[in-house]
């Protein structure tokens, strides 16, 4: 059999929104179980994200620090942000974040890979893109507030990553997935870089 995920959906018999907030809500499902029961499931409704691993000539990825407040760490991640506009490209929405926070431009653009970050309490659905091909981008640096005021910004060679992530030292979800995705499609796994999906590539997860 093949091993892919595939498509289901169960019958619900209602469903409630119990918090909304401004960019995310949480939502209770009462699910009917293959044995017949019902049960509620409480998942977090989440508009889908996408994220940057940006490759430079020399094998460095573009990083940055950040306080998530959440977990109270400040932790190294790569580019990314929320689609904020329904239907949104998320190659246009990549692109718009990699210039925000780290003032880059990239020519050349993949699908690396795509993720649920968290199934069993979230529907969050992120794109990670791989961005070669990097220079300065043009105009004045975005304005940052809040979180993103105190950012530190560093270009560290993969092979760094991928210690950290297996030292238990790096803990965001796309960074870590990013760096050892391109560790493995550097060796040649699922046929090497070339074989990378095209950035346009269709995400039923969330469709453009």
């Amino acid at each position: 059999m093949a091993i892919e995920d595939s498509p289901q959906e169960w019958t619900t018999t209602g469903t409630a929104t119990p918090f909304q907030g401004a960019k995310t809500s949480v939502r209770t499902d009462h699910v009917v179980m293959p044995d017949g029961s019902v049960a509620s499931r409480d998942y977090q409704v989440h508009p889908g994200s996408v994220a940057v691993l940006a490759l430079d000539d020399a094998g460095r990825v573009t990083v940055l620090s950040q306080y998530r407040h959440p977990v109270r760490h400040k932790l190294w991640e790569i580019p990314a942000g929320l689609l904020d506009v329904p239907g949104e490209n998320p190659l246009h929405a990549a692109q718009r974040e990699l210039y925000e926070e780290a003032h880059i431009k990239a020519g050349d653009w993949r699908v690396l890979t795509d993720v649920y970050t968290s199934p069993g309490g979230s529907d969050e659905a992120v794109r990670i893109f791989l961005a070669r091909d990097l220079s300065e981008a043009e105009g004045e640096r975005f304005e940052v507030s809040e979180e993103e005021a105190d950012m530190e910004h560093a270009r560290v060679p993969l092979d760094e990553l991928v210690r950290g992530v297996l030292a238990g030292q790096l803990h965001n979800t796309c960074l870590a997935v990013g760096v050892l995705a391109l560790h493995a499609a550097r060796s040649g796994a699922g046929g090497g870089l070339d074989a990378l999906r095209p950035a346009e590539a269709p995400w039923p997860a969330r469709p453009f």
